[in-house]
């Protein structure tokens, strides 16, 4: 394989620890797999399939009828295509945080429909009734509603989906990076259908300078407001599950949670305050907020990278890995151009094994640090013993 140079980034604050693995290459001996419970797995993804199908098309439809009957079938097209406009600048950018490791396309499009199908269709039900019972309650029901009900009924429902994922792939959920993605596209879900119906609402009442005025702010000024929200809430899930226990463990989630509400109703807070109170909550707070936010994201991608390389240094010294490959292997632009160099030396074929090399890799080294903290699962050593010759298979293949 080439040799590709890189700068080493030393991490002083992070530690591996576990078992050392085999020198390689190693002779193949009896492993212990583990066992499909499921007798028919086809069956059971075709039911799980089946019955995703049928949730997400009655999301569909019942979203589509609220939003109808509110608007109309003119006010909800061309609400529909304006708030297309933001989705296609947050999603990737949400999903360019997660360069080391794309996560599965598949799920990535079922968050996003759940924010966009379920989180809100849902919400129109709750936020509306609890409208109903405030007015007989309180004065200004609707901002009541709209600064301390509506974030704690919009936020459960966004974070809700990242505990499934994590439910489902809890040995590939790598921890805060890919909570962040998984919150994110949720939440882009989200606002995506909620802008359908505000832009649309805003048609209506006010005409194309009241629907072009609104699209300003929620499309252009403010798209990554709800996203903004819901990655803390992918934080805490992020954190807590790659560990075994402590507190932590359990006051991430709820901490993530309660910042994410807090936030939004923070959101909210300063949409009802009239136009000069919104314009002054936004350059004093809301902007501050999300650089703080996008410095944190960044850092802890930074984080992610000195990560992996450190852990990686490991396979290194027991020969699994040459250190070019190791400095290649935690840095994006150096992984790109390792890619750029098997496309023209080797073509498609060699493009598409060093594309699972850096995969194989990658999750071979978030595997070691699942084991480090003890939440890797009972077969975590066959799973690396696998990786390991899924990495050297695709090693083989390069020119």
């Amino acid at each position: 394989m080439a040799r590709v140079r890189g700068k080493t980034t030393r991490a002083d604050s992070i530690e591996v620890r576990g078992s050392m693995p085999t020198s390689a290459p190693a002779d193949r001996v009896y492993e212990a797999r583990p066992v499909n419970i499921t007798s028919r797995p086809l069956l059971r993804r075709f039911l799980v399939g089946t019955a995703i199908l049928v949730l997400f098309t009655i999301g569909a439809l019942l979203l589509s009828v609220a939003i109808g009957l509110e608007v109309g079938a003119q006010a909800a097209l061309l609400g529909l295509l304006f708030a297309a406009v933001p989705v296609g600048i947050v999603v990737p950018a949400i999903l360019w945080l997660d360069r080391f490791e794309a996560e599965p396309t598949g799920y990535l499009i079922f968050t996003f429909l759940w924010g966009a199908l379920i989180a809100t269709t849902v919400a129109i039900v709750l936020n509306t009734s609890s409208l109903i019972m405030l007015t007989n309650v309180v004065g200004d029901a609707e901002s009541v509603a709209a600064v301390v009900v509506a974030p704690v009924v919009e936020e459960t429902l966004k974070g809700l989906v990242v505990l499934l994922v994590v439910w489902r792939r809890r040995r590939e959920f790598d921890g805060v990076i890919d909570g962040i993605v998984y919150a994110g596209i949720s939440a882009a879900g989200f606002a995506f259908a909620e802008n359908i119906l505000y832009l649309g609402r805003a048609y209506v009442e006010m005409g194309a300078e009241g629907l072009v005025g609104l699209f300003v702010v929620r499309g252009l000024i403010s798209p990554f407001a709800h996203p903004l929200f819901t990655m803390w809430i992918g934080v805490g899930i992020g954190y807590a599950a790659t560990r075994a226990s402590g507190i932590g463990r359990w006051l991430a989630p709820i901490g993530g949670l309660l910042l994410a509400i807090f936030l939004h109703g923070l959101w909210n807070l300063s949409a009802v305050a009239g136009i000069e109170g919104f314009w002054s909550s936004y350059l004093l707070l809301q902007v501050p907020i999300f650089l703080g936010a996008i410095g944190f994201v960044f850092w802890e991608r930074r984080r992610e990278a000195v990560l992996i390389e450190r852990t990686l240094r490991i396979y290194g010294r027991y020969g699994w890995l040459t250190a070019p490959e190791v400095r290649m292997l935690a840095s994006t632009s150096a992984r790109k151009d390792a890619r750029v160099w098997a496309r023209r030396a080797g073509g498609r074929r060699a493009l598409q094994a060093m594309v699972a090399f850096q995969d194989e890799a990658t999750d071979l080294a978030m595997l070691r640090v699942r084991m480090a903290h003890g939440s890797a699962g009972a077969d975590a050593l066959y799973q690396e013993r696998m990786l390991l010759d899924s990495m050297t298979r695709a090693r083989a293949a390069l020119p």
